[in-house]
C-alpha cells in the first residue's frame, strides 16, 4: 500500500509526498529525523492535512505529481474538502485513491 500525503508547514506552505509507512514518514518530517525531506527541514512541518492510499507506486506518483503542480489555492481546496480531488479527474483515475484518516502520532 502506498500513501500520498499533504503536510502543513509552519510558514503555511504545503508539502506533498508519498510513502509506504505514513506514520513513520510523518514523524520523520515533524521531528526532522535523519530521513526528513530537505523541504521540511527548512519549512518546519507541523500537521498532516490530508492523506490518500492506493495500491501501486505508479498511482501514488501520479497523484503526488498532480498535487505538486496545483496552485496553492487548489491545494487548500483539496485539504478542506477531500472530495475536491475530483478537480484532477481529467488527469488521473480518482477512483484509484481512498482517503485515509490521520494516524495517531
Amino acid at each position: 500500500m502506498y500513501y500520498i500525503y499533504m503536510l502543513r508547514c509552519k510558514d503555511n506552505s504545503i508539502y506533498t509526498g508519498i510513502t509506504t509507512d505514513l506514520q513513520r514518514r510523518i514523524e520523520e518530517h515533524i521531528t526532522k529525523g535523519k530521513k526528513c525531506a530537505k523541504y521540511t527541514m527548512r519549512h518546519t512541518a507541523v500537521k498532516l492535512e490530508q492523506a490518500w492510499q492506493t495500491e501501486t507506486r505508479v498511482n501514488a506518483s501520479k497523484l503526488e505529481y498532480r498535487i505538486k503542480h496545483l496552485k496553492k489555492e487548489q491545494k487548500e481546496e483539496i485539504i478542506h474538502n477531500p472530495k475536491m480531488i475530483k478537480i484532477l479527474e481529467n488527469k488521473i483515475d480518482v477512483n484509484e485513491y481512498k482517503n485515509v484518516k490521520e494516524p495517531e502520532l
